[in-house]
């Protein structure tokens, strides 16, 4: 699996980040080399112990990203789906869940983008709906701190999905995945050096990104 061009970017003071961990992907499933050669010819039973393997970070990735369980729902189904459609193309060799991952931030960011996730998106800010997750800021108390943190929260979901594919994977894996400089370099055949790297200027990116919105 071929990775994405990464981009250069003009380095500024990176966001405060507080990253709101996912599941343990230390403590996921990993499969066999079989396994994946059988899932790469869409083998039925193999392609269920895919799905049983990452349907839980999927999840907890895209309700993140997306902030609503419903769409959270919707986008983690068409996840499986592109990855059933692109099956063949899996390295057996490697493990997918970078793969899958950044299949799911791709979804996000599709969906971001269509008319409907606004819409969605507008009606549960006048509904104030208190189910909105935490993601890159704390929870706050008073109602007026806490609208200013929904707000937060939304535009750093937005800024975050703008940005370039390599950009977006560097702080997925790291803040939403937990893992490791080391572990992300391992996984994508780089420097542990290279992947702090590219992570210090995905946070630069998405700083820029963030300021140009006010914050």
């Amino acid at each position: 699996m071929p990775e994405p061009e990464s981009e250069s970017v003009t380095r500024s003071e990176p966001p405060t980040v507080q990253g709101a961990m996912g599941p343990d992907p230390t403590e996921a499933p990993r499969l066999d080399r079989a396994t994946l050669e059988r899932v790469c010819r869409r083998d039925p039973e193999a392609l269920g112990v895919l799905f049983d393997a990452y349907f839980a970070s999927v999840f907890a990735l895209v309700h993140r990203l997306l902030g609503d369980r419903t769409l959270a729902e919707d986008a983690a189904s068409e996840v499986f789906f592109k990855v059933q459609r692109a099956a063949h193309t899996i390295d057996p060799a490697r493990d997918p869940a970078p793969w899958i991952m950044t299949i799911a931030t791709n979804v996000c960011r599709d969906l971001w983008r269509s008319g409907a996730y606004r819409m969605r998106q507008r009606a549960r800010s006048v509904e104030g709906d208190p189910g909105v997750p935490d993601l890159l800021v704390s929870p706050v108390a008073e109602p007026p701190r806490a609208l200013e943190s929904a707000e937060r929260e939304r535009l750093v979901r937005e800024s975050l999905l703008e940005l370039p594919a390599t950009q977006r994977d560097a702080i997925v894996l790291h803040e939403y995945e937990g893992l490791s400089h080391h572990q992300i370099a391992a996984r994508a055949g780089i420097e542990p050096a290279a992947a702090r790297k590219r992570y210090s200027r995905a946070l630069a990116a998405l700083g820029e990104r963030l300021r140009a919105k006010g914050l």
